[in-house]
């Protein structure tokens, strides 16, 4: 409730020292701190983006904080995701946040949802909180939580993150638009790449989980000039700010109800048509292709067509590097009818994902070739641990 019985809240001596320096900020004062104090905010993800704003919430003070996410926290999470440790390290990321968080502030409340938000779950979670915050990574649950926000009336913090770069906004805060007057239609399924194959600085996360952090902050309060109706832009690399106006669109369909995500994002049909692609493509596992490298009894092409910064961390023995750019271009496609020259093609990349669609792309101008399930990953855990995963 963003308009609480203020008379009902009452601060601890423990608490007016902990808070002491916001409650002389004449915009925040005692009366903005008891809000802090009654206010509950969901987030929606514990990664890069819910690391630093779960921190920062509890340390201003929010009084009820609930936690939605099923993952596990993994080696790869640690540089950007700081409100995890070591000692978490394959355990789930909610439990690891509340035990950080009740470190920072034991005056706090947290509620924790270990799991997949759904249309079937997301409302009856949504409505008890004041302000949902999105965390996550991905368009069907970006879709979910907008909609489910819109259908409660509730304002929804949003920021992203992709590489050096990343976004920030208030959507449907005081008549404002929401994320569909933003993007009315999601991308296309795999046109954007995940953070995991396209990666990300680690800091960037932190930068705009602070500024989520800092929205909903002034949400709570009533004060100040919140990003509703404003898109930020902040480039890493670049260290500038850029703002696009945002307003609500007039002719966008009206949301009534929770719909399929995955089938609105396309995902369904995406994975349909990889696995026919799939099923037309040879595959091979990881041990199958280590004992053809020792055999020595067969002649082999083995095609790497991840990025060159991902070769320089790991590398499977004898691979030859043509990133899939190169075999998109056309330039690749060349360079492998070059180097093929008779021997058996092989392909690979970190999962299988982006080498299967290469070897599709090759099959086209007549090039056949085998995918390595599981890509260098596999290998890493099932033929050379030495071998560093990423």
């Amino acid at each position: 409730m963003l308009n609480p019985n203020l008379d009902t809240i009452q601060l601890t001596k423990e608490e007016y020292e902990r808070y002491s320096r916001h409650i002389i900020l004449p915009e925040v004062g005692l009366e903005g701190q008891k809000k802090l104090k009654a206010a509950s905010v969901l987030c929606v993800g514990t990664g890069g983006l819910g690391s630093p704003l779960l921190l920062y919430l509890a340390a201003a003070g929010i009084g009820n904080l609930g936690i939605v996410d099923f993952d596990v926290v993994d080696q790869s999470n640690l540089h950007r995701q700081i409100i995890h440790s070591q000692s978490w390290v394959g355990k789930p990321k909610i439990a690891s946040a509340k035990q950080r968080i009740l470190e920072i502030n034991p005056h706090c409340q947290v509620d924790l949802y270990e799991t997949r938000l759904s249309a079937d779950n997301a409302l009856d979670i949504f409505k008890s909180y004041d302000v949902v915050v999105d965390g996550t990574d991905n368009f069907p649950t970006r879709y979910l939580v907008n909609d489910a926000c819109v259908l409660l009336d509730k304002p929804n913090v949003y920021g992203s993150i992709f590489r050096f770069e990343g976004q920030a906004t208030v959507f449907n805060y005081q008549d404002g638009p929401n994320y569909r007057d933003l993007y009315p239609e999601p991308p296309p399924p795999g046109m954007v790449p995940s953070c995991a194959e396209g990666g990300v600085l680690g800091v960037l996360p932190g930068i705009i989980g602070t500024i989520q952090a800092n929205e909903t902050i002034k949400v709570i309060l009533g004060t100040g000039r919140t990003l509703s109706g404003r898109l930020l832009l902040y480039n890493a690399l670049e260290m500038t700010f850029r703002e696009l106006k945002l307003r609500p669109n007039p002719v966008r369909p009206v949301i009534d109800r929770l719909i399929d995500y995955d089938m609105f994002c396309g995902i369904p049909q995406a994975s349909q048509e990889a696995e026919e692609e799939r099923q037309a493509i040879a595959e091979m596992t990881v041990v199958e292709l280590h004992q053809i490298l020792t055999g020595g009894r067969e002649d082999i092409l083995l095609v790497d067509v991840r990025n060159p910064n991902e070769y320089e961390i790991a590398r499977i023995p004898g691979s030859v590097l043509i990133p899939l750019p190169d075999i998109e271009s056309g330039h690749g496609v060349d360079k492998v009818k070059h180097l093929v020259n008779g021997q058996r093609l092989i392909v690979h990349c970190k999962m299988g994902g982006r080498s299967a669609k290469a070897l599709a792309i090759l099959k086209q101008h007549g090039i056949e070739g085998t995918n390595v399930k599981g890509g260098i990953l596999a290998w890493s855990q099932e033929v050379d641990p030495s071998i560093p995963q990423y």
